[in-house]
């Protein structure tokens, strides 16, 4: 069975959500990885993490997940 995805005006039909990841996601601007899941925005612009995110100069990215940050990450 397929469905559809309507954005920007376009309509795209795909059988599987992994097609539709492949082609819709956006990319990381740091390390190229497709977000599938919750991004970072800042200043336009879209990471996968708060690490990806501060490595390009968006030093206020909080990462919330937790996890204490490793120095020199």
């Amino acid at each position: 069975m397929s469905f559809e995805v309507h954005a920007q005006g376009a309509v795209h039909v795909f059988d599987s959500f992994e097609c539709a990841i492949h082609r819709m996601a956006p990319v990381c601007e740091h390390c190229g990885v497709r977000i599938a899941g919750h991004g970072v925005e800042a200043d336009r612009r879209w990471f996968c993490c708060a690490h990806c995110a501060r490595a390009e100069g968006a030093n206020a990215i909080v990462d919330r997940s937790g996890i204490p940050a490793q120095q020199g990450m």
